[in-house]
């Protein structure tokens, strides 16, 4: 009687009741398109402006030693982003599954390379992106209750603020799509006023003759001249503009993927480029060089420097923005995740597709956990050299990778062809970032770095290669399944999306 009502109640709720073998395995399921064009520009804009244009323009300028080559930094860094854009936007729209480069590689350069990758992209590059993003807003969040810089808020407060954060991300992500979506766009709405007010602010200084630091005769002087220490610069800069193949990791839910992918990719990352760098110079129109390099968090400094009795407005804006990144980077990393494990690379569990609201939340819930624990460590700039340290080696294989697809699938179609130079240059460009820190500071952790990706070698070869099944996962798979009425997801190409669409 108990399993009759129960299936009355799912029925009178619009809700199809589920077989055991379905809810066990039997039945596969697919992500929806959910996401607009404008969904899309939101999940590269809302990532890319998170934490780092609020942190990381005291790194760049501690390693270059000048506003003027601080500068520079961050506009070659936008160069390298909206190149790299461009190999993936062919890359995308030639295989649009999500996964980004675990996908990429995976076929350009065979299964174990491609597992390098998810061994340390779903194991640490994306977790130590959202719980080092969530570790900012944290910051900003508590700053506000303790402005006196001599009363900086109790660390135990900042993570607790930044665990909550994660965990009500990660439930937002958990019941739906369009949920986490609509939260994007609006976050992103807000981050972008702030900016743009930051920008305003700047102008006005400009006109009022505030420009000595960033003269052309001043803003060089006393520019670093160590050519490897610019690659840690690069680092915190590009920290700042991850994000901008976001959206390659959710292709399965982007609506019209041929079009939407590298349109979202040509309005977003050149509009992104250009508010850093007026962000920069506005700073540098109210802060000294100095007084940026000795601020805790620059934009509250600008704000109380600037907007006296509304200086409110920037920190809350700067939560909204930290918060919105968060959920951006979330999102993708739960859908690499995924993938993954749809492609044997993973836990099988993480595969799993939530009946009912169609969506990964055995992989968000994973990586969320993964993201909490990363919130351990204190210290911001080695999370984010140790996350730009692996994350590159891979991104520059990506490009390779669209080379070589080039001469191994010359028949695949190929929506967007973009001349071979641009990977080439993004690819070389990667090599300088990862032997640069390492030849100007070599330390323990780069070494750590790459013994974590060899180590994934170790695993690949008995449970991927060999296909050694441990026992007890099965079980957990099975547990997973239950609680969250999940089965395992399957890829739908756009177009066999749109027959379905057309018969229903």
């Amino acid at each position: 009687m108990s399993s009759r009502h129960s299936k009355s109640k799912e029925e009178d709720n619009g809700i199809p009741s589920r077989s055991k073998d379905e809810v066990t395995g039997g039945g596969k399921e697919k992500l929806k398109r959910n996401m607009s064009l404008i969904g899309g520009i939101s999940i590269i804009v809302g990532s890319m402006i998170g934490s780092g244009i609020f942190i990381s323009p005291k790194g760049v300028l501690r390693q270059t030693e000048s506003v003027g080559m601080s500068l520079i930094v961050w506009a070659v860094c936008g160069l390298i982003a909206v190149l790299g854009s461009l190999s993936y936007a062919e890359l995308g729209t030639m295989m649009p599954k999500s996964g980004g480069e675990f996908t990429y590689m995976k076929d350009g350069f065979g299964a174990p390379l491609g597992f390098l990758y998810s061994w340390v992209a779903v194991l640490l590059i994306k977790p130590s992106s959202i719980s080092a993003i969530s570790a900012v807003f944290g910051q900003y969040a508590t700053e506000v209750f303790y402005d006196s810089p001599d009363c900086p808020p109790p660390t135990s407060l900042v993570k607790m603020v930044t665990v909550a954060a994660i965990i009500l991300l990660t439930c937002i992500n958990c019941l739906s799509t369009k949920s986490a979506t609509s939260l994007q766009i609006a976050m992103t709405a807000a981050k972008l006023f702030a900016l743009v007010l930051i920008i305003c602010v700047g102008f006005v200084r400009m006109f009022q003759g505030y420009t000595e630091h960033i003269s052309p005769s001043a803003s060089f002087e006393g520019s670093s001249t160590q050519v490897f220490a610019y690659g840690i610069a690069f680092y915190q800069g590009l920290w700042a503009y991850d994000g901008w193949n976001q959206l390659n990791y959710v292709v399965e839910e982007l609506k019209n993927p041929y079009r939407n992918l590298p349109l979202a990719i040509i309005i977003g990352i050149p509009m992104v480029t250009v508010v850093y760098l007026l962000t920069n110079i506005a700073y540098f129109t109210v802060l000294s060089p100095a007084e940026l390099l000795a601020s805790p968090a620059v934009a509250i400094t600008f704000a109380n420097r600037m907007l006296g009795p509304m200086a409110w407005i920037i920190p809350l804006c700067v939560c909204f923005s930290t918060f919105g990144a968060t959920n951006g980077s979330l999102f993708a990393a739960a859908r690499l995740a995924m993938v993954c494990s749809r492609e044997g690379h993973m836990i099988s569990f993480v595969s799993m597709v939530n009946f009912y609201r169609k969506t990964p939340i055995p992989a968000v819930v994973f990586q969320g956990v993964l993201a909490i624990i990363m919130v351990i460590p204190n210290d911001f700039d080695q999370l984010v050299n140790y996350f730009s340290f692996t994350s590159w080696m891979f991104y520059g294989l990506s490009c390779l990778a669209h080379i070589v697809l080039r001469f191994t699938h010359p028949e695949w179609k190929r929506p967007i062809k973009i001349t071979p130079i641009i990977p080439a240059i993004v690819f070389i460009f990667s090599i300088y970032l990862v032997i640069a820190p390492v030849i100007d500071e070599p330390s323990l952790p780069w070494l750590i770095a790459t013994l974590f990706v060899l180590a994934g070698l170790l695993v690949y070869y008995p449970l991927v290669y060999k296909g050694y099944r441990i026992k007890a996962f099965d079980y957990i798979t099975i547990f997973i399944q239950y609680v969250f009425q999940s089965a395992p997801s399957r890829y739908v190409a756009p177009e066999e999306d749109e027959e379905e669409s057309t018969t229903l």
